[in-house]
């Protein structure tokens, strides 16, 4: 029988609902905890030994050594013929909001006006040139956590120099005014597979991570060709790609997801995603 590794950094929903996606499809699955992988070099074990594919589900934080070395992890067990889901590179991409932002551009998608930069002086310069109303995003993260909206110059001046003095990054997004909601749009193999419109009354962030509902929603034909260009330009298969609509009717891409889950819109679409992930990953089926 053939087997998949699911590696994160526990044994969640996701990873369960994967596990037993995998069995009703014939295949062992195993939930693997990034942070108990070795390596080793020549006659050394290859990393993810005795398993033909590994689907990425979470990336547990750590160090930055830590994290650079799973994700050599990733790059070697390709190389050594285990099929991983979302490539490494992909991987690499996504998990960094600016490099994502960089590879969007270039493919000519939309986005908020954004900046990046090390020192507080220059992001409080930045701050001015995108309007005096931007979210701070953490370079690394999701779901919400962490995304501060500041609109304010003396906070922004106190939250800048923190981030500063701390050795962060600021990377600051120019605020996009919406009408409350978003959209999520599930990409496999180059099809939007399910979509729903996350909405808040009571927050600007429409994350259902953070309280915000969801409900099914079918895409026009433009925002569905956004969303998988999108995932393409990140090199992408699987993907949540997140679009928001701006007061004058434009859509701007504001996130690609690397390891989208799929806990409230699998119900709502009626849709076993979990099975066509592992499907696409070992039949290679279109889905």
């Amino acid at each position: 029988m053939m087997s998949i590794a699911i590696l994160s950094g526990g044994v969640g929903w996701h990873v369960q609902d994967l596990i037993r996606a995998s069995a009703d499809l014939g295949y062992s699955a195993v939930a693997v905890d990034f942070r108990s992988v070795t390596a080793g070099v020549e006659a050394s074990p290859t990393p993810l030994a005795g398993f033909d594919a590994a689907i990425v589900r979470t990336m547990p934080a750590g160090s930055l050594e830590q994290v650079v070395f799973r994700m050599d992890v990733l790059h070697a067990a390709v190389a050594s013929g285990v099929k991983v889901l979302n490539p490494p590179q992909a991987v690499e991409t996504c998990v960094d909001k600016y490099l994502t932002n960089v590879r969007l551009a270039r493919a000519g998608l939309p986005t908020p006006p954004t900046h990046v930069s090390q020192r507080a002086d220059d992001a409080l310069a930045a701050f001015a040139q995108l309007g005096g109303d931007v979210v701070l995003k953490p370079l690394f993260g999701s779901e919400g956590r962490g995304m501060v909206r500041v609109t304010d110059p003396e906070t922004a001046w106190r939250t800048f120099h923190v981030l500063e003095r701390t050795g962060q990054v600021i990377y600051q997004q120019q605020f996009v005014r919406h009408p409350g909601w978003d959209l999520r749009a599930f990409v496999i193999a180059g099809r939007v597979i399910a979509a729903m419109r996350r909405t808040s009354q009571s927050d600007w962030r429409t994350n259902v991570a953070q309280g915000g509902t969801a409900e099914r929603v079918e895409l026009r034909n433009s925002e569905s060709a956004l969303a998988l260009r999108a995932a393409e330009a990140v090199g992408c298969p699987v993907a949540g790609v997140d679009l928001l609509p701006g007061q004058g009717g434009e859509m701007f891409v504001i996130e690609v997801n690397a390891v989208p889950g799929w806990r409230a819109i699998a119900p709502i679409s009626g849709i076993d995603i979990a099975a066509k992930i592992v499907r696409f990953l070992m039949e290679e089926e279109s889905v």
